[in-house]
């Protein structure tokens, strides 16, 4: 496809192509795809991973906003009738909440430069999805899945843990794409868990408030979130004043949102 419609990567889209059929089906049997399953991709770029997305007979609506691969995109889904829906569109602008087809199944090569402000876009609206199956770049899923206290822990690792039941599913060296990224790439699955809407928005802001002073004290950092009640709403999770925003779980956090 990419020589056929004469398609180069765009490193301002963060394009970095999946071609080997191979592992495009590993993604799908890690997604758990069966067919006539509703399935949402976002960049799909010259079709790669829609190819082995469409082959299970599932209904793929493709988000693609590079023009040049409409082409190819069209060409591929006349191979499998009415199972293909592109819509010409930046995954940024559009609300997934108005499209045929919800609740999907999320699977996505995702442009590694909007890949965290997708993920915590979706993990907004737990209506939107069954499961998400998205490839990052490794230092990404790295932080999705840290677990308290260590480097790469922080607001990402929160949110994601608390909104979901996220997995690494496996690493993909840079050799795999084309062109090569200058890192590896891990894909994860998530399975959703039901978070009330107003909880979530307590939750970002408190861990924006922890985060943004990483190495002071929760008694300090947690003040414009709760006042004089910060160090009773510690307490009541099981924590104190003078412990830092990374020594707190997911769990904790979630119930200082809860509380707020």
């Amino acid at each position: 496809m990419v020589e056929a419609f004469d398609l180069a990567a765009k490193k301002s889209l963060g394009q970095h192509f999946l071609l080997d059929l191979n592992i495009t089906r590993k993604i799908v049997r890690l997604a758990g795809i069966s067919a006539n399953d509703s399935i949402m991709e976002i960049g799909p770029g010259p079709g790669g991973l829609t190819r082995a997305l469409l082959e299970t007979g599932a209904d793929v609506t493709a988000i693609e906003r590079d023009h040049r691969c409409i082409a190819a995109l069209n060409e591929l889904g006349s191979h499998y009738p009415n199972k293909l829906t592109l819509i010409e569109q930046d995954a940024l602008s559009i609300d997934e909440t108005t499209l045929d087809g919800a609740p999907f199944r999320i699977v996505a090569n995702l442009p590694y430069n909007i890949s965290t402000e997708l993920l915590v876009k979706w993990l907004k609206h737990a209506a939107l999805w069954r499961s998400m199956t998205l490839m990052f770049q490794r230092e990404v899923a790295d932080r999705i899945l840290s677990a308290p206290d260590t480097k790469s822990y922080g607001r990402l690792s929160i949110i994601a843990q608390c909104a979901s039941l996220p997995e690494r599913g496996f690493d993909l060296p840079a050799r795999a794409f084309t062109p090569p990224p200058k890192v590896a790439s891990t894909v994860v699955h998530f399975e959703p868990r039901p978070i009330a809407t107003e909880t979530l928005e307590n939750l970002e802001r408190i861990t924006r408030s922890a985060f943004s002073q990483r190495r002071k004290m929760l008694r300090t950092s947690l003040k414009p979130e709760f006042g004089d009640r910060t160090e009773q709403a510690l307490l009541a999770v099981n924590a104190t004043g003078l412990q830092r925003a990374a020594e707190l779980s997911p769990a904790q956090y979630l119930k200082l949102a809860g509380s707020r």
